[in-house]
């Protein structure tokens, strides 16, 4: 791999799924070699759906060996450790691969590179007298959410006859109907007919309702930019005959205009022949579009409230995306695409050439790049009225922790600045249908959008998180009515927050506080009491602008803010003073066992870090600087923590580190920035769950911290690090996980931009 401009090759291109898709409409990857998967176009991820879907050369006038199936040579990875399952429903890897088309002759040799949201793959094979690409990519354009959020791709395929004689040939674009749900030829009335249909200069698969599954219904619809010959009368036999007669009719340059009768042909195929003269080059352009206007994705808290407004999301049995509000079919998608289709890349090229184009290092870039991918992959979601609403990450076949996760969506900084209208609408929710009148924050919010449940504990660090996150997007927009609008709000919530937690109003959290680890901390704590200065600090500069009294909050920033520089500061780094016997909240141990209560007794309450050198130690510090708030500690002493959490938790080798807990992000030779240590002893026997583990989102936190501090090259350091293990030959350099593929946290990447550019005090200054 040659980082310096994200090009792959070799074992490299084993994992690389780069998303194709828009904010919210579902996606479909290029794979390392150019094949297309990961087919997540059903509202819902589908990591693994890799259907017969693909695209062939075929050079006419050539005896044998003459056609290639247009993507490099299958990893062996799939050959046998990849799941799948094969037409006959049979595991296709112990039997075979049955239904796989990995046994087609496919370029010998290729490469992969990226220029977000672009991705090229170039192939060699000496048999083919072309010089072959391809280069696919769908729209992103910063500040136009509604075109970036489409359910459409592009794949360009670019052909340059290098050689000294005319060569003809036929493309195609090849298609199963993966969309089908059950058995063909059915006759029970809930179990409908998949169908394919002929359009101009393309096709359509169609999938129909079944009872009681409306979300089933979809279309999948792709067309050239040309006059092409369209197949939807597809050979349909039993063993290996279908995928023998396409293969046969691709290999053989077969130019076929037909149609099933009843559409129900088990695929369809576009085929455009051209020829080319020693020099000339040509490219043929595939655009897909996929249409899923519904889902079965309803999750939340359910009670009876009257909706706000007429037709209000919160009327919906189940959510809807927001394409399916904006288009009323498949092709008008597709008419979208074809009409704009200029405007489109030239506004989506000038993100890429202004990002690619700066003098930030490369390894800078492609930490943001790879992980605005999350964007266009099934993690988020955008209802029909454009709110958007994520998952924390995906699983194979389902969405990861519901909710829009406050505390974990504080660590991502890439919408608001490319998209702060979807922001914006972040801070709706959680101030409006996400909080009670007594100011408790859900930290996981409803989809379809509605009132939340108020049943379990609000995140400290989210709920307090959102109220900088508040004066941010007033900062970024400089609008003081959108601001004023949430005062009455953000004083609840804040009020809450200081009954809740800081019962003597010391100006730390002590009363034990849900955080992102998924525990309680007990006693005052340096990251989420950095978080309670900031959101107080916040309060305070909204305030100001807004002619309101504010002394109350000041008073408690000013005495946090002693009390954590002096009493949460061991000289080196912000620690955790564990207290639990002095508090109003009693420690129940009632449901413990017998060997927990005895653990208690000696130590405490389980889970806490103590002593220990957290990296995310003063993460509301990091958070109120990007909201342009400025430093509300003790500049030397925030560095002081940053220097520490380098010397104590980046590890260049995991070799002799130990961690019982999940050990996938990082492990053996790999290095990584742990979640915390205990450098000085005295570690907790059962330390907070994901102590001893690696994230990327943690470490893109840290690094860019560091960078604010003028420590570039440590910064650095920690994401060559992190970006050496997403190198493409265990995982996917697009996809980086923790609870979940494409895991929201990862996105703390883009604050790398601030942290080797700058932040300012003021943004609407």
């Amino acid at each position: 791999m040659n980082r310096n401009n994200t090009t792959y090759t070799g074992e490299n291109l084993r994992h690389i799924a780069f998303p194709l898709g828009g904010i919210g409409a579902g996606m479909l990857c290029i794979q390392g070699s150019g094949m297309l998967g990961n087919f997540s176009i059903r509202n819902t991820p589908d990591i693994h759906l890799e259907p017969n879907v693909f695209s062939a050369i075929c050079i006419k006038g050539r005896e044998g060996n003459n056609a290639r199936v247009l993507e490099g040579q299958v990893p062996f990875h799939k050959i046998f450790g990849h799941p799948t399952t094969g037409e006959l429903g049979i595991m296709g890897m112990g039997n075979g691969l049955h239904g796989k088309n990995y046994g087609l002759p496919r370029f010998r040799h290729n490469d992969f590179s990226s220029q977000f949201p672009f991705a090229t793959v170039n192939f060699y094979d000496e048999i083919i007298p072309l010089d072959v690409s391809v280069t696919a990519w769908s729209p992103f354009i910063p500040l136009n959410e509604d075109d970036s959020s489409l359910p459409a791709a592009f794949i360009e395929f670019q052909f340059n006859n290098s050689s000294d004689e005319k060569v003809e040939a036929v493309y195609s674009f090849n298609a199963q109907n993966f969309l089908r749900v059950g058995k063909k030829n059915v006759t029970t009335p809930d179990e409908s007919e998949a169908k394919v249909y002929q359009c101009k200069d393309g096709f359509i698969l169609h999938q129909p309702e079944k009872k009681n599954e409306a979300h089933l219904k979809s279309w999948f619809m792709a067309t050239v930019d040309e006059e092409a010959f369209i197949n939807t009368d597809w050979y349909d036999g039993g063993w290996f005959d279908k995928l023998t007669m396409l293969w046969k009719n691709i290999e053989e340059g077969r130019l076929i205009n037909a149609h099933q009768r009843d559409n129900a042909s088990p695929g369809g195929t576009i085929a455009v022949p051209f020829a080319l003269n020693p020099g000339e080059a040509k490219t043929v352009t595939l655009r897909l579009a996929w249409y899923s206007p519904g889902s079965n994705i309803r999750k939340g808290y359910e009670e009876d409230h009257e909706c706000s407004s007429a037709g209000c999301c919160c009327d919906k049995e189940f959510y809807n995306p927001w394409y399916s509000a904006r288009f009323d079919s498949v092709e008008a998608v597709m008419n979208y695409l074809e009409w704009d289709y200029k405007r489109l890349k030239a506004e989506t090229s000038a993100f890429t050439e202004i990002l690619y184009g700066s003098t930030l290092p490369s390894e800078i870039i492609e930490a943001v790049t790879s992980n605005l991918s999350i964007l266009k992959s099934p993690t988020i979601l955008r209802q029909t009225d454009g709110r958007m609403w994520a998952w924390e990450g995906c699983c194979d076949t389902n969405g990861c922790c519901s909710g829009t996760c406050t505390h974990v969506w504080n660590y991502a900084q890439a919408i608001c600045h490319l998209f702060p209208t979807l922001e914006r609408s972040l801070r709706q929710t959680e101030f409006y249908e996400s909080q009670s009148e007594e100011g408790h924050q859900a930290f996981r919010s409803s989809i379809p959008i509605r009132p939340a449940a108020h049943d379990f504990h609000a995140a400290s660090d989210g709920q307090l998180g959102g109220i900088m996150k508040v004066h941010r997007e007033w900062q970024i927009s400089g609008d003081i009515d959108w601001m004023a609008s949430y005062w009455d709000k953000v004083k609840a919530s804040l009020d809450y927050c200081i009954r809740t937690w800081d019962k003597k109003q010391e100006g730390v959290l002590k009363e034990p506080h849900h955080n992102t680890y998924d525990i309680e901390f007990w006693g005052a704590d340096g990251m989420c009491s950095s978080f309670y200065l900031g959101a107080l600090k916040a309060i305070c500069a909204m305030g100001n602008e807004l002619g309101k009294d504010t002394d109350e909050y000041n008073q408690l920033y000013e005495k946090g803010k002693v009390y954590v520089e002096t009493k949460l500061f061991n000289g080196e780094y912000f620690y955790q003073e564990t207290e639990w016997k002095s508090l109003e909240t009693v420690l129940d141990t009632s449901k413990e066992n017998a060997q927990c209560r005895k653990l208690i007794e000696k130590e405490g309450p389980k889970y806490q870090y103590g002593t220990g050198c957290i990296s995310d130690g003063v993460l509301g510090a990091w958070l109120a600087r990007l909201c342009g708030l400025g430093d509300i500690l003790d500049p030397v002493k925030i560095k002081s923590h940053l220097l520490s959490v380098y010397k104590y938790n980046f590890r260049k080798s995991l070799v002799n580190h130990v961690n019982p807990q999940r050990p996938g992000y990082a492990l053996g030779n790999e290095g990584g920035l742990l979640l915390c240590s205990w450098p000085h002893g005295r570690k907790p026997s059962l330390p907070f769950p994901y102590s001893d583990e690696v994230w990327t989102g943690i470490e893109y936190q840290v690094a860019s911290h560091l960078m604010m501090f003028d420590e570039i090259e440590k910064g650095l350091e920690i994401v060559k690090t992190a970006r050496n293990r997403y190198d493409g030959t265990k995982r996917n350099p697009f996809d980086e996980y923790e609870c979940g593929h494409w895991y929201a946290r990862a996105l703390s990447s883009f604050a790398l931009i601030e942290g080797m550019t700058g932040t300012p005090p003021s943004y609407k200054k």
